[in-house]
């Protein structure tokens, strides 16, 4: 049966405080099949198949003892091997013990063995031979606003990085605390992109720089079209950041940290909102997704079969996505260790895992060939 035939597969990486969890299933996506714990002991924080080359992926980890590493797969998730090199400061550059690396984003699908990554202390990293080797993009790590920046509370973070396919020479980066940057010259220069945005922690309520934004989103079809989840509010640009505009009016709180977008739809957002910056569970017990149509000015809960009551649970950064199947799939694993599952935008929801451990990151992968 020729490839473009096949019925499509879903994978899912799952990413959790203790190794990493792989589930596939068919087009349907009624069925699933665990493999786990890959990478065991390690936290995994961001892990993906790789949309450029069939089988890659990468995998960014976590040790209390060992500390921080990458792994690499070329079978689509199943078995990992770590790499040697990681990204990290120079030894004489302030704060430059890596703590961990946050995130991990491709490059264009011009430049296969391009990659990023975002590390704390707060920095920005490129890799050009497929994370064999990695270069500081000093432009934004010595930023003259950094000293604007600060640790937040889940630590001090560069994450959310973006390079625009309709726009190559685009890049987004976010930082925790200390905003949304961009560049539009390959990284040479960067300046940051946050007005319009409350930041009720710094003096006066708004601030050029030293935000604390949870999730950046750059829509793939539209290199102007932004979402961001902040300490205090969910906002919109339609115009590459220069200004935003907020869009929490309908969902039960201001705070959280899960964002996605659907592939084929800049207008089409989805946000897991979080019970304020003190209690971080789901507000009231009531475990709730919300999706909008129209770039959030209106939103609609798609929650049937998420508990609704004494669900005081945590839905972080990178746990919650979507696959390009349509109709489209969701995704996201809480801080209880469950993992659901919907195949109709939302409308019902199953658990397709239990009792896994604190769930760091989710990633969905559909290809005919596997």
């Amino acid at each position: 049966m020729p490839s473009s035939e096949r019925p499509a597969q879903v994978i899912l990486l799952v990413g959790t405080q203790k190794g990493l969890f792989r589930l596939h299933s068919d087009g349907q996506r009624r069925d699933w099949h665990m493999q786990g714990p890959l990478i065991a002991g390690y936290e995994v924080l961001h892990a993906w198949l790789d949309p450029r080359a069939p089988g890659l992926g990468y995998a960014a980890t976590h040790h209390e003892i060992w500390g921080a590493h990458l792994y690499r797969t070329t079978d689509y998730g199943r078995s990992w091997d770590p790499l040697e090199a990681v990204p990290t400061h120079p030894s004489d550059f302030q704060g430059s013990r890596l703590k961990a690396i946050w995130h991990l984003a491709p490059g264009l699908a011009s430049e296969p063995r391009t990659l990023y990554a975002g590390i704390d202390p707060a920095g920005l990293f490129i890799s050009r031979d497929g994370a064999c080797g990695w270069s500081p993009m000093d432009a934004l790590n010595t930023h003259p606003s950094r000293d604007t920046w600060e640790p937040a509370k889940g630590g001090f973070s560069l994450h959310s990085i973006h390079q625009c396919p309709l726009d190559p020479a685009r890049l987004y980066a976010a930082v925790s605390a200390g905003g949304v940057y961009r560049s539009d010259d390959h990284g040479a220069h960067w300046r940051p992109i946050n007005r319009g945005v409350r930041a009720e922690h710094l003096p006066g309520g708004h601030a050029r720089s030293g935000h604390n934004v949870h999730r950046l989103l750059a829509h793939p079809l539209d290199p102007d079209r932004l979402y961001r989840q902040c300490y205090n509010g969910v906002y919109r640009s339609n115009n590459g950041g220069e200004t935003w505009t907020e869009i929490t009016d309908g969902l039960p709180s201001d705070f959280g940290y899960a964002l996605a977008t659907e592939h084929a739809d800049p207008d089409t957002v989805w946000v897991i909102p979080i019970d304020s910056n003190h209690l971080r569970t789901a507000p009231g017990g009531r475990l709730r997704v919300f999706r909008s149509a129209d770039g959030g000015r209106s939103w609609e809960s798609r929650s049937g079969g998420l508990p609704q009551h004494h669900a005081y649970v945590t839905v972080l950064r990178e746990a919650l996505c979507l696959d390009q199947l349509q109709p489209c799939g969701a995704y996201f694993g809480t801080s209880s260790g469950h993992l659901f599952a919907s195949a109709d935008h939302g409308a019902r929801w199953q658990c397709i895992a239990e009792f896994l451990p604190r769930i760091l990151s989710v990633a969905a992968w559909t290809d005919t060939a596997v």
